[in-house]
C-alpha cells in the first residue's frame, strides 16, 4: 500500500492514477503535489455543504454540468459519498466518448452511485433520466453560457447548493462590443469596454455580477471567493450559493438597472430572476 502524507485514508489510488495526481508508477511528485493541494481547497469548501445534506434518512443529490472527464465527481464520491454509503452523484456531459470514459472508470473503481448522462447542460432540465429535485449543483469551468444554462437547472431542481467556477464568458462581451458606438452616445461608461481587451474582461467580469444578482433574487445567499491562487488559473472565481428561502430585496430591480445602464436590455431574458 502506498503511503503518503498528503494522501486521505481510503482514497483510490487507482483512481489518483487516472487524474494523473499519482504517476503510473504510484508516485506523487512536485506537479502533482500541487494538483492535489488543489483538489482539496475546491473540497475545502464542498464537502462541509455535503455533510449538512447528509441527514438521516437523505440521500443527497449532485450533479456536476459540462463534466468533462468528471474529475470533481470522481473526487467527491471517492472522499465523501463513497464513505456514506448513501447518495448519487450525475455527471452531465455533451461529449459521448467522455461518458463513455466516465462510465467505464466508475465501473472499475466499483464507484455503483455514479451516473453519466450524455446530455447538453441545457436539455438536462427537463431529461427524465435526471431526478426532480436534486440537493447540489456544480459546474467548473463549463463554457459561455453553460453556466447559466446550469443555473437555471439548479432553480428548476430547488438546488440547495450551488457551486460554479465560470469559464469562457463571451455573449455579454459580445453584446458590449455590437453595441459600443450606441453606448459610447448614452454613458461614460462605455470608456469601461472600449478597448477590445478591456471588452472582453469588463464583459466577464459583468457577467459574474448579474449571476449573483440572479442567484440573490430567488434566495440564495452567496460567497465569492477564489478557487486557487492567480499563478494556477485566470478563470479563477469560485461562486458558491446556498439557499435560504430569503431574496435579496434589492437584487432584481439592481440587475435590471445594470442591464439597462450598460445598453443589456437584449439579455434579460438570460438572467431574469
Amino acid at each position: 500500500m502506498l503511503a503518503f502524507p498528503e494522501i486521505r485514508l481510503g482514497q483510490s489510488i487507482e483512481l489518483l492514477k487516472e487524474l494523473h495526481i499519482l504517476t503510473r508508477d504510484g508516485k506523487l511528485n512536485q506537479d502533482s503535489r500541487r494538483k492535489l493541494k488543489q483538489v482539496y481547497h475546491l473540497c475545502h469548501f464542498i464537502e462541509p455543504l455535503l455533510a449538512e445534506l447528509d441527514t438521516p434518512g437523505s440521500h443527497p443529490t449532485l450533479a456536476d454540468h459540462g463534466a468533462g472527464k468528471s474529475y470533481l465527481g470522481f473526487i467527491l464520491y471517492d472522499l465523501f459519498f463513497k464513505g456514506q454509503g448513501t447518495g448519487q452523484v450525475y455527471g452531465v456531459e455533451a461529449r459521448p466518448e467522455l461518458v463513455e470514459q466516465a462510465r467505464s472508470l466508475a465501473s472499475r473503481l466499483g464507484f455503483a452511485r455514479m451516473s453519466f448522462l450524455n446530455l447538453r447542460v441545457e436539455d438536462a432540465i427537463d431529461s427524465p433520466e435526471l431526478p426532480a429535485r436534486i440537493d447540489m449543483v456544480t459546474a467548473l469551468h463549463a463554457c459561455d453560457t453553460a453556466t447559466d444554462d446550469a443555473i437555471r437547472f439548479a432553480l428548476h431542481k430547488q438546488a440547495r447548493f450551488i457551486i460554479l467556477v465560470p469559464c469562457c464568458q463571451a455573449e455579454v462581451a459580445a453584446v458590449l462590443r455590437a453595441r459600443k458606438n450606441e453606448s459610447f452616445a448614452r454613458t461614460p461608461l462605455s470608456e469601461l469596454w472600449r478597448h477590445p481587451i478591456h471588452t472582453r474582461e469588463f464583459g466577464s467580469q459583468v457577467t459574474n455580477a448579474l449571476r449573483c444578482l440572479q442567484l440573490e433574487a430567488r434566495g440564495y445567499q452567496l460567497t465569492v471567493t477564489e478557487l486557487v491562487g492567480w499563478e494556477h488559473s485566470l478563470k479563477n472565481e469560485l461562486i458558491i450559493a446556498r439557499f435560504t428561502g430569503t431574496a435579496r430585496s434589492n437584487a432584481a430591480a439592481r440587475l435590471e438597472e445594470i442591464l439597462h445602464q450598460l445598453n443589456l436590455d437584449e439579455l434579460h431574458a438570460r438572467f431574469s430572476p
